[in-house]
């Protein structure tokens, strides 16, 4: 073991110092705090902890010198003691960064020039805490000296535009806040309570936490920020509060993000009020052997933690049981450690002169009942040593000499260029490197400095009265986790503060106002939830909730179907008028040669028919389920096929007017006109006109329409309501022509009584069409077709009942009067009665 020198600045930090080629600054806070009272000592608070990664680092150094790494060099090393205080480390940082030009003096008095010389430290370990490593940073930024912190996890440290040569060897916030956030997301939680302080560390950690949380959806339930150094006894009554509201909190857990003393003032509060919660533990505590020793910390509740990827420096709990403490000397900080925890006597018996208890001294005699008060064993020494901080400190030292050993050319004999260099150039190798150190850890910095290093997941456990620290699983910087499956509370529904995290089918989780506490609350009538964590959401427009509102099920398919009562009747009428429509063309084939049949329009009135029976066949496409094609096809078939019938009927009613009329310059005028074919024809065109440009412009179509909870209407829509009423308006049109032909025929002889018969059917037409219309409007679902059938049907009947039958029952029952002879004699008696001669001559 090499010689320790006492290197202390006059009214600043204290520090040991050893002399190499290259020197290895180092800054650690081997006390927490400045001491206010007591000028003297400077520092209060002894961390023996601290101290131990004083020892890491000279063990570390000393490891290196020893093997062939740097064959002709040796590495010096000059550590101080920060107090755990941001002007300390600033002076610190200054002193390691002056000249030192006088090689014959070790350790200078601090002298009032600060420059980056050759012959100064050229790359710095530490700070621990982030607050410390941020002003420190910003000095060494200006000459490019690497630091390399071991404890320093400040996302804002990353930012190499501000910080340059700053570098570490333990993982970035921003992947521990991740880790955090994904093992709440593991475990289910629903709601966290996040703690903080001002410092660096604890204002950038929190907010990084928050912005990761806010992914995961998990609620946050109360945030505190609390003083940088809370554990002064002028913050009782803030810890008192804060407290309060964590015991007053519906969080499932409670994330600390703080420094160590920070964290020891929380829970001793905590442990005084009682507060039994669920913790998360940031890498500055989760293995604090300081916290773990709290009296009643067993009374706190679970504890879950982050720690660095965690193992032992290889040797160094041997060296610390073999190590031979150097002569006790002013300044030291092995000084420091034996004025905090003096020797004890040989018997635990024995009380020291100050009261000290003997479990709380440096050294124990291996063997209790040897007679010597001076300690050969330092068993005590050995419980401080950490596997975090320890192995962080051992791989920066490492990091320095890789470093140092391809900057200067080293191979296993020696380094062909000498020690002089900048620290510019030692900041660019360590940037550069790359190795696994043991065979177990591969250490090489990405561009903002940070090591790809993950987590190791911890759980406080209990044993034999002692916390004992238990590993769970791992996360990995690529964001995977690894946690044993059935881990406590992962499948919790409720909480002990009886809030909901999951609810039963049919149900949703609702929040609180102003709170993260959930309860489980029924979906509305049109919506729908499978339980558990799910919301409520709406069905598809085809589908319709259940009535536990659990799922959403198909809804059916309404419309017009063949075995429905309606269309059962509509068929059966449909079908009637189709039979009748054919016999009636039979009966007329056979007498087509007879008066009454000439006198019916003659070869039109076989055209009426055959629109008839088409009319009548149509209305198959209005019943069953709607189609693209039966929607084309129904309506347009209808209103072309029954156009046809009532211009066949105009025809044959404006060739009886002619017929009839005796005004000779009357008769004249209208024989030029006197074209049924040319009438019925002409008529039928513009129809035909009007439904071509119907289905060419906006043709029916099939439409589903959810009217109903559990239905869906299929139904054809117009597609143009405009071209559709045109079409309807222009039959109606042929049938007031009809109508008031045939009202002006019925003063003629007409044997038959055709007007009268046309003018009734024409009427009955009119009529129904006019009643169709109100009730088509206000009629919705399945049976709007049925509506138009119906109408149809109605049409159908009226033109064959008034005009058809009539003719029938004389060819079956009043065969006389199918007579040319007694119509003759019918229109003579007529013009008789009147006064008129029915025979007239040309002049």
């Amino acid at each position: 073991m090499s010689a320790e020198h006492p290197c202390s600045i006059p009214g600043g930090p204290r520090g040991v110092c050893q002399t190499g080629d290259v020197i290895v600054g180092g800054l650690f806070p081997l006390h927490r705090q400045v001491n206010d009272t007591d000028t003297s000592r400077g520092c209060a608070g002894f961390s023996p902890n601290s101290f131990m990664h004083t020892r890491v680092m000279i063990y570390s150094i000393g490891l290196i010198n020893k093997s062939p790494m740097l064959p002709n060099l040796t590495l010096g090393y000059e550590m101080y003691d920060t107090c755990g205080n941001v002007t300390m480390a600033i002076k610190a940082a200054l002193r390691l960064m002056e000249d030192r030009s006088n090689d014959g003096q070790e350790c200078l008095p601090l002298s009032n020039e600060y420059t980056a010389s050759a012959r100064g430290a050229k790359v710095v370990v530490g700070e621990l805490h982030s607050e410390i490593s941020i002003a420190v940073a910003r000095l060494l930024a200006l000459p490019l000296i690497p630091q390399i912190s071991y404890g320093s996890t400040s996302e804002l440290l990353s930012r190499k535009t501000k910080f340059p040569s700053f570098l570490r060897t333990v993982p970035s916030d921003s992947h521990q806040t991740k880790a955090m956030a994904r093992l709440m997301e593991t475990l289910h939680w629903e709601s966290v309570g996040v703690i903080g302080s001002e410092d660096e560390y604890g204002k950038y950690g929190v907010e990084s936490l928050i912005d990761h949380m806010s992914i995961t959806d998990v609620c946050l339930d109360f945030k505190e920020i609390l003083p940088t150094n809370v554990f002064h006894k002028r913050y009782k009554k803030r810890l008192t509060s804060l407290l309060q509201t964590v015991n007053e909190s519906t969080a499932e857990g409670i994330v600390i993000f703080t420094k160590t003393p920070n964290v020891r003032a929380i829970l001793e509060e905590a442990i005084r009020l009682g507060v039994n919660r669920t913790w998360i533990a940031g890498d500055t505590w989760s293995t604090s052997s300081e916290i773990r020793s709290l009296k009643g910390i067993q009374t706190i509740g679970k504890v879950y933690g982050f720690i660095m990827k965690r193992n032992t420096v290889p040797g160094f709990e041997e060296h610390v049981r073999s190590f031979t403490a150097p002569p006790k000397m002013k300044d030291s900080f092995f000084d420091d450690y034996l004025n905090q925890y003096p020797a004890c006597p040989s018997s635990t018996a024995d009380i020291t002169p100050n009261g000290q208890d003997p479990q709380n001294c440096s050294f124990h005699d291996a063997d209790e009942g040897s007679a010597t008060t001076n300690c050969t064993n330092i068993q005590c020494l050995t419980k401080h040593i950490d596997q975090d901080m320890s192995y962080s400190i051992y791989l920066a030292v490492n990091v320095v000499a890789q470093a140092l050993h391809r900057l200067l050319k080293c191979d296993n004999m020696k380094c062909n260029r000498s020690a002089t260099f900048s620290a510019r150039e030692l900041l660019e190798e360590i940037k550069r490197v790359n190795f696994i150190k043991d065979n177990i850890t591969n250490i090489a910095f990405d561009q903002h400095g940070d090591p790809s290093i993950g987590y190791d997941i911890l759980a406080w456990g209990t044993e034999d009265g002692n916390v004992t620290l238990k590993q769970i699983g791992d996360y990995r910087p690529s964001g995977d986790i690894e946690l044993p499956e059935h881990l406590e509370y992962s499948n919790v529904t409720v909480t002990v503060h009886n809030c909901s995290k999951v609810c039963p089918r049919g149900q949703e989780l609702t929040s609180y106002k102003d709170s993260c506490c959930k309860t489980c609350n029924f979906c509305v009538s049109n919506q729908y939830s499978r339980g558990g964590n799910e919301m409520c959401r709406s069905c598809q427009e085809d589908e319709y909730v259940s009535p536990e509102r659990d799922c959403c099920l198909k809804k059916a398919m309404a419309f017009l179907k063949w075995t429905d009562g309606f269309a059962v009747v509509l068929a059966a009428f449909g079908a009637a008028g189709l039979i009748f429509t054919l016999l009636v063309a039979a009966l007329f084939i056979k007498h087509r040669g007879t008066p009454i049949v000439k006198g019916t329009g003659g070869n039109l009135c076989f055209l009426i028919l055959v629109s008839l029976a088409t009319s009548f066949g149509s209305l198959c496409a209005f019943i069953g389920e709607p189609t693209d094609l039966s929607c084309k096809v129904a309506m347009p078939l209808f209103i072309i096929s029954f156009s046809l019938c009532v211009s066949c009927i105009l025809a044959n009613l404006f060739q009886i007017c002619v017929g009839f009329a005796f005004d000779a310059k009357a008769h004249d005028r209208l024989m030029r006109f006197n074209n049924p074919v040319a009438i019925a024809t002409g008529c039928v065109s513009i129809q035909v006109a009007l439904v071509a440009a119907w289905l060419a412009l906006a043709p029916p179509f099939r439409q589903e329409v959810s009217t109903h909870r559990a239905k869906v209407v299929v139904q054809c829509a117009n597609g143009c309501d405009a071209m559709f009423g045109a079409s309807l308006s222009y039959i109606a049109f042929l049938a007031v022509v009809c109508f008031l032909f045939a009202f002006k025929g019925k003063q003629l002889p007409d044997l038959y009584k055709n007007s009268s018969f046309i003018t009734v059917g024409m009427l009955v037409y009119l009529v129904a069409w006019m009643l169709f219309i109100p009730v088509y409007i206000n009629t919705s679902g399945k049976y709007v077709q049925a509506v138009e059938a119906s109408a149809m049907l109605v049409s159908n009947y009226s033109i064959l009942c008034c005009h058809f039958c009539p003719k029938c029952y004389i060819i079956l029952f009043r065969k006389e009067l199918n007579n040319e002879r007694v119509i003759l004699d019918y229109i003579k008696k007529h013009y008789e009665s009147k006064g008129v001669s029915p025979v007239t001559t040309d002049k």
